[in-house]
């Protein structure tokens, strides 16, 4: 069977974790990805369930104390320091994804 080679793009510190955790396994990154991809084409399907994730906080569900309680957690994370001002999150997405 004649090899060809393949681009992907991702995020450095993913790589990075991957690579660790394949290591741990005894694989390298083109391994786990050639089981990968074996399998998916074996089975005709993403080996592994897709879903949109819950979210962490579904708001609709929650009493007025409850919902108090998630916005006065947010408020001081603010006081500590430990939120990003919204200016600044949405100047990261147009550099990123542009208008």
């Amino acid at each position: 069977m004649s090899q060809t080679n393949i681009t992907i793009r991702m995020d450095r510190e993913l790589k990075q974790q991957a690579e660790k955790l394949f290591s741990e396994l005894g694989l390298n990154m083109t391994t786990a990805i050639t089981m990968f991809t074996k399998t998916a084409v074996r089975e005709q399907r993403i080996p592994f369930e897709l879903r949109i994730p819950e979210p962490k906080t579904n708001f609709s569900k929650l009493s007025v104390a409850e919902i108090d309680s998630e916005l006065d957690k947010g408020y001081q994370e603010y006081l500590k320091g430990e939120s990003i001002p919204a200016e600044h999150v949405f100047a990261e997405m147009h550099k990123k994804y542009g208008e």
